[in-house]
């Protein structure tokens, strides 16, 4: 079932990119050369280093969400998990990014469910040893 490998993050280090101007129809501005506006992960993306890890996708279950194998999700442990998030779960000493469904709380068990019609849901119930263990809030692809 492990299907995302836990890795620490650095948070210390600053990393900025240069963001590329646009693609326009018209004539190109000369303004466009002194752009300096910049994306550093850090300030835009990660709130809480102390609670933020990454982990590396290793299947396609989630591939109807945009989630591939070798995909790097940004996950943060202090985001208080909601019903449809995209997770990652720890069950019996493995690892999964699923969708939680809270939708069966009433009846005694979860679910986490694929975005993948190939793999199963998963049903949790109160003898598995379970827990959210955090919450996907990025992901980042290679395409080439």
């Amino acid at each position: 079932m492990a299907n995302i490998q836990i890795i620490q993050g650095d948070f210390e280090q600053k990393l900025k990119l240069q963001f590329a101007p646009g693609i326009k129809a018209g004539f190109p501005s000369q303004a466009e050369d002194y752009s300096h506006e910049t994306l550093d992960f850090n300030r835009d993306l990660i709130r809480n280093p102390e609670a933020t890890f990454y982990g590396k996708v290793e299947d396609d279950s989630m591939i109807e969400a945009g989630i591939n194998d070798g995909d790097i999700a940004v996950i943060d442990r202090s985001v208080e998990p909601r019903d449809g998030d995209i997770v990652v779960g720890y069950i019996n000493e493995e690892f999964t990014i699923k969708y939680l469904d809270l939708s069966h709380r009433n009846e005694g068990f979860i679910e986490l469910r694929p975005a993948n019609k190939d793999f199963k849901t998963i049903r949790i119930d109160a003898d598995d040893d379970f827990e959210v263990w955090s919450v996907i809030i990025w992901t980042i692809k290679k395409w080439r």
